[in-house]
């Protein structure tokens, strides 16, 4: 059904998302987004796969007009800092791996041999906008050290400058051969700290998801603290906990009505992923870019029941804990108040859509 309105027209709606288990990821990977706008005449495309180099870095400044973003919150409360006006309606909790390794050879069998060992902190030269590779880092060590009763000041902290692509850059050419892809392909998510310990550079690094116990496992590292240690859930915030969706807001102003039909897409995601947990899985090796092993590890067994959109209030408490650690480290440089970025108003209008939709649908 053809959906009119009198209000602005719309040829086209971004969207970014990065590679983590989300709830709006799984309604791209299943082509629901194309399929709710196809009989609207509306495009609905990546920004990653825009020619134009500002428009795929609105991945992080959240600058692209009729735009949606799920993934890592750093870049958006970043973004949100930064003036940019969005909205949060919708926010998701995967409690990922979290934890810090090092090699055997280090000698670092417990959490008692962390004290006064040099603990990696990636450090972006090229950044050209927030730091989130160092931030989520450094929560890491603030988490996971505090877990077994030490602080920043019982270690060494030791930079790791490094250089990676951007978004930014010229974009991969996925069918020009392996040594074009190898030049122009973003590395592993970890592969630089693990690349450190192996070097002895540094006795312990951060790692996360599946990627950093893949990445780990790739050298032989162990756990030697991890999130299961650290039993203050507001402490478990991370760059990828919770995970926000967020909107640009005059879109929401302008066309809450698409607004609300993104969401609801997210939302039967989330209710397709607890129905389908073994799938679930599958879809999220593939966004991380991970074996299956690695993705049921990292994630955990209820990792379908996870994937659900809300605006959960212990959620919302962690994102204003997080926030406050990042303008506290200097990560951004203005503070601002978290209920009046969220729009609970798009959550409440897609959840009635549906049931809508649904009562339409014959028995």
């Amino acid at each position: 059904m053809t959906h009119s309105t009198d209000k602005l027209p719309v040829k086209r709606l971004w969207y970014t998302r990065c590679p983590a288990p989300t709830p709006f990821g799984i309604a791209i990977q299943q082509g629901w987004l194309q399929d709710e706008f196809a009989s609207d005449g509306i495009d609905v495309k990546a920004l990653q796969d825009s020619n134009d180099p500002a428009i795929r870095q609105s991945h992080f400044t959240h600058s692209q007009a009729h735009s949606f973003r799920q993934g890592g919150n750093i870049p958006a409360l970043w973004a949100s800092a930064q003036g940019a006006d969005t909205r949060v309606i919708g926010l998701s909790w995967v409690d990922e791996f979290q934890g810090l390794i090092a090699l055997p050879s280090t000698g670092i069998e417990g959490p008692a041999n962390l004290r006064g060992r040099r603990f990696g902190l990636p450090r972006n030269t090229r950044a050209q906008v927030v730091d989130f590779h160092r931030a989520t880092a450094l929560r890491g060590f603030v988490s996971l050290l505090g877990a077994v009763g030490l602080t920043l000041d019982d270690i060494q902290l030791v930079d790791l400058p490094t250089a990676p692509r951007g978004l930014a850059d010229e974009p991969a050419v996925g069918d020009a051969g392996a040594a074009r892809l190898l030049a122009t392909e973003r590395g592993q998510e970890f592969s630089f700290e693990v690349l450190a310990l192996a070097r002895d550079e540094v006795d312990v690094v951060f790692v996360k998801g599946a990627s950093g116990l893949e990445a780990a496992n790739l050298i032989g590292a162990r756990a030697i603290v991890d999130l299961s240690d650290q039993p203050d859930k507001r402490l478990h915030a991370n760059n990828g906990t919770p995970r926000p969706l967020t909107v640009d807001a005059a879109l929401l102003r302008e066309r809450p009505d698409l607004v609300a039909r993104v969401l609801s897409r997210a939302i039967e995601a989330g209710e397709w992923a607890s129905a389908h947990p073994q799938a679930s899985i599958a879809y999220v090796a593939r966004e991380t870019r991970s074996a299956e092993h690695w993705a049921r590890h990292a994630y955990g067994a209820q990792l379908g029941s996870q994937l659900q959109i809300g605006l959960d209030r212990d959620a919302i408490a962690a994102l204003d804990d997080f926030k406050r650690f990042l303008f506290k480290q200097g990560f951004i440089a203005q503070d601002f108040d978290i209920a009046s970025w969220i729009d609970p108003v798009p959550l409440a209008s897609a959840r009635a859509l549906l049931a809508e939709r649904r009562l339409k649908v014959p028995a």
